[in-house]
């Protein structure tokens, strides 16, 4: 014979576990609507030149679109950049230590520009690029890269290539 108790504590257990099985499985429901983001290399401009140490910073914004039904946020995006078809550098734009409720908010169908910075080095690149870029010459840039989208529930990787 159960103690009177111990048939409670099995309720207990059983109504936490169908508790957590609704939790993932409700969490599961927005990885589609997270999978829909999208990010677009927006532009690329020189903001400044070291020419002592051979370095120039570029602002690179990345335009990024959430076309489905849950407001989500993008902590981290990182990437190779690209031009004229040879990889200049490789950068990080993150707000992973900024709270949720403080990041940038895609609400749905929102498109929100990201900005970030990235210091290029002429030792590191080709020599010509690097100059092209400097004298302010036309340049096709593109990106490859990781975009991380989150929600409350749910957190999705996205691969990108913007490179045409």
């Amino acid at each position: 014979m159960n103690p009177p108790g111990r048939s409670i504590l099995v309720v207990a257990i059983l109504a936490l576990l169908g508790m957590m099985g609704g939790i993932v499985y409700y969490a599961s429901l927005d990885n589609d609507d997270l999978s829909m983001a999208t990010i677009e290399l927006d532009s690329v401009e020189l903001t400044d030149v070291n020419s002592v140490e051979s370095r120039a910073t570029l602002k690179v914004t990345f335009l990024v679109a959430n076309p489905g039904e849950v407001t989500v946020t993008v902590p981290v995006i990182t990437y190779r950049l690209y031009a004229d078809g040879s990889e200049i550098g490789s950068g990080t734009y993150s707000t992973e230590d900024v709270a949720m409720p403080g990041r940038a908010a895609f609400y749905p169908d929102a498109e929100i520009p990201l900005k970030n910075k990235l210091t290029i080095v002429m030792s590191e690149m080709n020599e010509t690029v690097y100059k092209k870029i400097v004298s302010g010459q036309v340049i096709q840039y593109a990106a490859t890269g990781q975009m991380t989208v989150e929600s409350a529930w749910s957190i999705v990787e996205l691969d990108f290539d913007t490179r045409s």
